[in-house]
């Protein structure tokens, strides 16, 4: 019988729909190193995040993770890069910013958060927590969260609260309480969270809603005096601190503002490709030394897969869109 070529049997396995193993099986990706774009500066919650998962991630695809920083807009700038990578080997350190709240606020996104994006896996939440110059604090007699609400009300205007810059999570954070609390302090802006934090610690301004990573070295410090973590339930690195919830009676009643980073690949990603990377993601969660690493920085480890990332941006759009009507906020970006 005469042997019947190789390319002559694929191509008659593959009309008669039997599977036919190519010459480069999906399996055998990645093929070089992953990027991990991070659209924020270095030292931030979500560099920190993913300089962390790099290696965890790295020993389960078998290929080297590498971390790039585009800053700019808010996240903006290194978000469009990504949505329109075609390599295969790109993927997005995302944030509640870039995918829930700046599809609120701008009008010229250079990308969509929803058709451009394949949700992976949530990296980490980050409950913010409310801080006041302590020496403010003692000369306003502010020792509790209803403290500042009994001096905001009675003194509207009086108080100054920073934020990190319009639509910031920091900034969203203190537009919901001043909406629940029925209470006014006036608002400034700045051009990030950390240099905020440089102005209530020096008392140029009285508080903020800051990010937990980056607070905890200052309370810790006596540098800020922390009133309330925004988080659902208190958190181990402040056992004794309550929730804005528990703290805050009624009208605080269901408050909730933690922000949140995850790992986002582009939507032109393979279906095969996108379920190894969002398995070896979630087991990289589960290491021990990562998990304790991130927890110690004020970081909530949840893990969750690409199917309940999704809810929960999507959940958070639409909790985070009725804050941006009835505040008005805008920003030019």
């Amino acid at each position: 019988m005469t042997p019947i070529p190789r390319r002559s049997l694929l191509l008659w396995l593959a009309a008669a729909g039997a599977p036919v193993a190519s010459a480069q099986p999906l399996a055998a990706w990645p093929t070089r190193p992953l990027r991990i774009v991070v659209p924020y500066p270095p030292g931030g919650a979500a560099d920190l995040a993913a300089r962390l998962l790099a290696p965890e991630l790295q020993r389960g695809l078998g290929q080297p993770v590498v971390i790039e920083n585009r800053p700019g807009a808010d996240g903006n700038i290194g978000s469009a890069e990504v949505a329109v990578a075609s390599d295969g080997h790109t993927l997005l350190m995302g944030s509640v910013s870039t995918h829930a709240i700046n599809p609120l606020l701008s009008r010229r996104l250079p990308y969509d958060a929803v058709k451009d994006f394949a949700p992976v896996s949530l990296i980490a939440t980050m409950p913010l927590v409310l801080v006041i110059n302590p020496a403010i604090a003692q000369k306003l007699g502010i020792r509790r969260l209803a403290d500042l609400v009994h001096a905001a009300s009675a003194q509207p205007g009086r108080l100054h609260i920073a934020s990190g810059g319009n639509g910031n999570p920091s900034h969203l954070a203190g537009e919901l309480f001043k909406r629940l609390t029925e209470t006014y302090m006036l608002h400034f802006p700045y051009r990030s969270p950390a240099s905020a934090q440089q102005d209530v610690i020096a008392g140029n301004m009285d508080l903020m809603f800051d990010f937990l990573p980056a607070a905890l070295p200052q309370i810790r410090a006596g540098k800020l005096l922390p009133l309330a973590v925004t988080s659902s339930r208190r958190i181990p690195g402040l056992p004794d601190l309550p929730t804005v919830e528990e703290a805050g009676g009624t009208a605080l009643k269901g408050y909730e503002a933690s922000a949140w980073i995850g790992l986002f690949a582009p939507s032109s990603q393979p279906a095969e490709q996108l379920a190894r990377l969002e398995r070896d993601t979630v087991a990289a969660l589960s290491a021990a030394p990562l998990r304790e690493r991130l927890t110690a920085r004020g970081m909530l480890m949840p893990g969750s897969g690409g199917a309940e990332f999704a809810a929960l941006i999507a959940a958070e759009t639409t909790k985070w869109a009725r804050v941006v009507q009835l505040s008005g906020i805008k920003v030019d970006r």
